[in-house]
């Protein structure tokens, strides 16, 4: 059987925890994660650098993802990261295809607001995201949790996050009982 598959789209400006945390994380609960680079200014390096130095690998360029299928597309936030996300109309016709279908749609930090709000991709549902942005999301979305699950659509407020989110996501993707195990692996709270 094969197992759910994960793409986390990272650009230069990524945040690293947001991106490093849930890739470590789905990986851990053997979800295949792939690595796709968006690129910024026509950058086409693997490499990224993200938004505090860090340098990051990606495994390949987006446009070579586009015609997978796929159980979850993640937006790692940062700036200005989220914004090269918000700004490739590939990505946003890939998440628009995923929403459509009905697949996750996952999105951290600023991403929500910077990508998710900006093209209309919340249709009112419940969200959430860093709270310096919050007014950046339409009214009838805004929700103060710090991970909101509102059908296929995972949202979640920063760093500090992070890792919940991420959980949230093994547990939408491969059950309750292996986002227990991943949770206690990492010393995480399992309610």
């Amino acid at each position: 059987m094969i197992g759910p598959r994960a793409l986390v789209a990272v650009s230069d400006g990524t945040e690293e925890i947001e991106a490093v945390g849930v890739v470590d994380v789905l990986r851990r609960a053997q979800v295949e994660v792939v690595v796709a680079r968006v690129p910024a200014a026509g950058a086409v390096d693997p490499v990224i650098t993200a938004s505090r130095g860090v340098r990051l690998v990606s495994d390949r360029p987006l446009a070579a993802c586009l015609d997978g299928t796929w159980d979850a597309v993640v937006l790692p936030g940062g700036m200005p990261g989220a914004e090269h996300l918000r700004d490739s109309p590939e990505l946003i016709a890939l998440l628009r295809r995923q929403d459509g279908a009905g697949r996750l749609v996952a999105a951290i930090c600023a991403a929500p607001a910077v990508v998710l709000a900006h093209h209309g991709l919340l249709r009112g549902r419940q969200a959430t995201c860093f709270p310096s942005l919050r007014h950046q999301l339409p009214v009838e979305s805004r929700n103060d949790a710090r991970v909101v699950v509102d059908g296929n659509l995972v949202t979640s407020q920063g760093p500090g996050t992070a890792l919940e989110f991420a959980v949230t996501l093994v547990g939408l993707l491969c059950g309750r009982d292996k986002r227990d195990e991943i949770a206690g692996q990492l010393l995480l709270d399992r309610r």
